[in-house]
């Protein structure tokens, strides 16, 4: 079973990283299901997600207005792109999960799909912050392991299980 992490310090950094590595592995023709961020020059907390490999893109947080200074997930949001990727899990060679947060870390959001991935031996790479690494070693235990900060390294570790 194959779970690969990743988590960098500083805002947007673990997000900037697992996007130029899907965009390599788009490149290099996988099949891929899953979510991944995209860039936004929106100043406010905006967080979008790309649906792999061809879904739309989801706002998955709450507008909170100009003058927030935080931002809010909206978990509605968030389960509805899980029902998106697992639309479009068939013949995936990878799930990418952008993020193992607050709701994986409950057993929900992307957890079953997860699961699902791991069952079929489908390799899972998953985006985490700092402080949720120990929830989701205490989910998925010795299966997961930390990946470099590198993105063709970690397009070339899907690659070499696909």
């Amino acid at each position: 079973m194959n779970i690969r992490y990743v988590s960098l310090p500083g805002r947007g950094q673990t997000d900037a990283c697992l996007t130029a590595a899907v965009r390599l592995m788009q490149v290099a023709g996988l099949r891929l299901s899953g979510t991944f961020a995209l860039e936004t020059d929106d100043p406010s907390c905006d967080m979008q997600l790309q649906v792999l490999p061809d879904g739309p893109v989801i706002r998955i947080n709450q507008n909170l207005g100009r003058e927030a200074r935080g931002c809010r997930l909206d978990g509605g949001a968030l389960e509805h792109a899980v029902v998106e990727v697992a639309q479009r899990t068939k013949d995936a060679q990878a799930l990418i999960v952008n993020k193992f947060g607050k709701l994986e870390a409950s057993g929900r959001g992307y957890v079953p799909l997860i699961v699902a991935a791991l069952d079929k031996g489908v390799p899972v790479l998953i985006g985490v912050n700092t402080l949720n690494v120990p929830e989701l070693l205490a989910f998925a235990g010795e299966m997961a392991e930390a990946l470099p900060a590198d993105p063709q390294g970690i397009a070339d570790w899907v690659l070499a299980l696909s």
